[in-house]
C-alpha cells in the first residue's frame, strides 16, 4: 500500500503505527481489567475486540502484508464462520468452542512464524533471537494446536473422557519436551537444515497429543485455561520473531491471564499444576461405576409436589449449578423457579463452585444466558458462610465440587479440594440422572445422607415438573 501514500505520510507512518497500537493495547488492557466483574464484563469484551479491530486495521498499512484481496477475503471469511459460531453454538457446547478456538490460535501462531521462514530466502538473515522464537512459536503453537482438539473430544464425548495413559507416558513427554527445546538451539545454530524444522513441528503436534490424553474430563477446567495460556504464549513469541508489538504484548496479556486463571483453578481443586498435567486423574460422568459401596445405604427420593411445598415455605433456598445443568439446558427453568419462590417471600441465593462446568466461568456464563441477576451469583468462599442458615439447596447436576468427602476422608483423591458446604444446610435435594459417579470417579456420600433427597430425572424436566407444582401452592 506504500505507494500510494505521499512521501510525507510514509516518514510518519512507522511511528504512527507504533502509536496506535499502544493505544489498542490500552484497549486490551482496560478491557481485561473490566472482564474481572460480571457486570463489566461485557463492556470489557467489547472494548478488547474494538482494540484488536484496531490493530487488524492498522497493520493494513504494513507495507509487508499480503495484498487486500486476501485480506479482504479472510476478513469477509472469518466474520461470517464467527458470527455463525457465535449465534448457533449451544451455551452446553460453548467449552468445546473454546478448546476449538484455542486450538486455532496456537495453529495461527506456528503458521505466521512457519510463513515467516518460508518467505525469508536466506535464513541467514535471521538473528539467533529471531529463530529462537520462531522455533519455540512453532512448538507451543503446535502442541497448542493438537492438544485443545483433543481436548475438544474429551469434552464431545467422541474421545474418551477418562485418563488414557501407560507406563512410562509422562516422562516420554518430558523427555519429548526437553528435546525439542534442544532441537530448536540446533535449529538456531544451523537454520539452513530442514529437518531440525520438521522434527520439530511433528513432535510438537505429537506431544499436543500425549500431554493432554492422560488427563481426566475433572481436569478440563484447567487444561482449557492452560491452552489458552499456551495460545498467548506462541502469538508472542512469533510477535518477537515479527517484531511486531501489538502481537508481543496482546499474546503476552492472553498468556499471563491464562496462566493466573489457571493457578485459580489448581487452588479452587487444592491441587498443583504438576498434579493436574501429570496426576492422570478424574473421568467422565457416568463412565466409573454407580454408587456401589455401601448398597445398604438408603436413598430418600423426592417429588415435585413435595419439594414445591419445601422450598415455597422455606426462608432461604441456594442453587447450586453444575454441568448436568448445561446439559440438560435447564438454565432457564430454574430462573422461572427461582422467580417464582422470590415471589413468594423466599430468599433465593447461587453458590457456584470455580471448577463447576467443563470451563473457567462455565456456570456464570449459564446462568446470566438466562438473565439471573449478576449480585445474586455468589462465588464459594461468600456462599458457604451462609450454608448453615439455609432452608434447602438445590444441587442441580453438581457432584463432586459437593463431595463431603473432600473435607473427611483422607485416602480420597479429592481430599482437601475446597468444596461447597452443602451438607451444613438443613435440607439438600440432588437432581441427578441416577447415582453414578462424577467425573472424579468416585462415590459421593451427600446422596445417602438423612437430610438429602433425590430427585432422579433429567434435570429440566425436573425443574419444569417443580415450577408447574409451585402454581398449586
Amino acid at each position: 500500500m506504500s505507494q500510494f501514500l505521499p512521501d510525507y505520510i510514509l516518514a510518519w507512518l512507522p511511528d504512527t503505527i507504533q502509536i496506535i497500537y499502544l493505544i489498542a493495547t490500552a484497549f486490551f488492557i482496560r478491557g481485561l481489567k473490566l472482564l474481572n466483574s460480571p457486570n463489566t464484563a461485557r463492556k470489557g469484551n467489547m472494548l478488547a475486540a474494538i482494540g484488536m479491530l484496531i490493530g487488524v486495521v492498522v497493520t493494513l498499512f504494513d507495507q509487508h502484508i499480503v495484498s487486500f484481496e486476501f485480506i479482504i477475503a479472510g476478513i469477509v471469511v472469518g466474520s461470517l464462520i464467527g458470527t455463525i459460531a457465535a449465534k448457533k453454538v449451544a451455551m452446553t457446547a460453548m467449552p468445546e468452542m473454546v478448546a476449538i478456538f484455542n486450538g486455532f490460535g496456537g495453529g495461527a501462531s506456528a503458521l505466521v512464524a512457519w510463513g515467516e521462514l518460508a518467505r525469508t530466502p536466506d535464513v541467514a538473515m535471521f538473528d539467533s533471537a529471531a529463530l529462537v522464537t520462531l522455533g519455540l512459536s512453532i512448538f507451543i503453537g503446535s502442541l497448542t494446536f493438537t492438544g485443545s482438539f483433543i481436548a475438544f473430544g474429551k469434552l464431545k464425548g467422541f474421545i474418551s473422557g477418562n485418563a488414557i495413559t501407560f507406563p512410562g507416558l509422562n516422562f516420554i513427554n518430558i523427555g519429548s519436551m526437553i528435546g525439542v527445546l534442544v532441537l530448536v538451539g540446533m535449529f538456531t545454530i544451523d537454520p539452513a537444515n530442514d529437518t531440525f524444522f520438521w522434527i520439530i513441528l511433528g513432535v510438537s503436534l505429537l506431544i499436543g497429543i500425549t500431554s493432554v490424553i492422560p488427563i481426566g474430563g475433572a481436569d478440563m477446567p484447567v487444561v482449557i485455561s492452560l491452552l489458552n495460556s499456551y495460545s498467548g504464549l506462541a502469538a508472542s513469541m512469533a510477535g518477537f520473531a515479527l517484531n511486531n508489538n501489538l502481537l508481543i504484548v496482546s499474546g503476552a496479556l492472553v498468556g499471563a491471564a491464562g496462566l493466573i486463571l489457571t493457578n485459580i483453578m489448581c487452588k479452587a481443586m487444592n491441587r498443583s499444576l504438576a498434579n493436574v498435567i501429570f496426576g492422570s486423574f478424574g473421568g467422565d460422568d457416568g463412565a466409573g461405576g454407580s454408587a456401589g459401596a455401601g448398597g445398604d445405604r438408603t436413598v430418600r427420593e423426592t417429588s415435585a409436589e413435595d419439594l414445591a411445598i419445601q422450598i415455597a415455605y422455606a426462608s432461604k433456598v441456594v442453587i447450586v449449578p453444575g454441568y448436568g445443568l448445561a446439559v440438560a439446558q435447564a438454565q432457564h427453568v430454574v430462573k422461572e423457579v427461582a422467580s417464582k419462590l422470590e415471589a413468594k417471600g423466599v430468599q433465593v441465593k447461587y453458590g457456584v463452585h470455580p471448577v463447576a462446568g467443563r470451563m473457567p466461568g462455565h456456570m456464570n456464563v449459564l446462568l446470566a444466558e438466562a438473565d439471573v441477576p449478576y449480585d445474586l451469583l455468589y462465588d464459594m468462599d461468600q456462599i458457604n458462610p451462609e450454608f448453615g442458615t439455609t432452608d434447602v439447596v438445590l444441587i442441580i447436576g453438581a457432584n463432586d465440587v459437593v463431595n463431603p468427602i473432600a473435607k473427611t476422608d483422607p485416602g480420597s483423591p479429592i481430599y482437601g479440594m475446597p468444596i461447597l458446604n452443602v451438607d451444613e444446610a438443613k435440607r439438600t435435594v440432588v437432581f441427578k440422572r441416577s447415582l453414578n459417579v462424577g467425573y472424579a470417579g468416585i462415590d459421593n456420600p451427600l446422596f445417602y445422607a438423612e437430610k438429602n433427597q433425590m430427585f432422579f430425572g433429567d434435570a429440566k424436566k425436573s425443574l419444569q415438573a417443580l415450577n408447574e407444582a409451585l402454581n398449586s401452592v
